[in-house]
Order: C-alpha cells, then structure tokens, then sequence
C-alpha cells in the first residue's frame, strides 16, 4: 500500500470513530458513482449527513480545511443525491459536513469537523 493510500485510510478509519462517538451512524464508507468517491455517508437523528474528509500529513501547502472549494461542495451534494436514489431512500434534512483529519506526526491525527458547509 502506498503511503498516501495508508494515511487515508488511518484518517478514514479514524473519522468513523470519531463521528460514531457523536452519536453518527455511518451507512457507507468510499461509495463510487463512476470516478467519484464519497468518502462517508452517516445519519444523525433524522438527517441525513454526507461527510467529506479532508486528509493532510502537514501544513506546508494548506491545511485540510482550507481546501475546501465551492466545486467540491457541489461535487459532494451530487454524490449524496445519487447516493440517496441509488439506494432508494429519502430524506428531509440533508447535511454536507467536513471533517479535517492532519496528521499530528505521532501517528494519530488532530480532527476538525465543519457541520452543516454547504
């Protein structure tokens, strides 16, 4: 496994506990609708809630939340509808959160998470 390819999965695995411990339930993890991955798709309560993550070994360039662009946020409520169609369910409330996972060089990792983006 390539480096990059193990920090994501380390932060993904660690973004589900963290979300669980907020009382989320997670319903999908790296769903693909054609080349698009939906990194995590969760519930809370009565809302539906599509979760990006936003993964960094370090600050040099940026720090994972401030990577979010306004095209990454349209990508992700397309990917939750389709998502939510392809599974055959509906809901009233739909959420887009981020969750910043950067790498805290001790092999764990500092969590940010934005509810409610977009």
């Amino acid at each position: 496994m390539l480096v990059k390819e193990a920090l994501a999965e380390a932060a993904s695995r660690k973004a589900v506990e963290y979300l669980k411990d907020r009382r989320l339930r997670i319903l999908d993890r790296n769903w693909r609708s054609g080349s698009d991955i939906l990194p995590l798709v969760a519930v809370e309560r009565h809302t539906f809630v599509v979760v990006d993550l936003r993964v960094h070994a370090g600050t040099r360039h940026a720090t994972p939340l401030e990577t979010i662009s306004a095209d990454r946020r349209q990508l992700m409520r397309r990917l939750g509808a389709s998502w939510m169609s392809a599974h055959g369910v509906r809901f009233d409330q739909i959420r887009i959160d981020v969750v910043g996972l950067l790498q805290d060089g001790q092999g764990g990792f500092t969590i940010e998470h934005i509810r409610a983006v977009g």
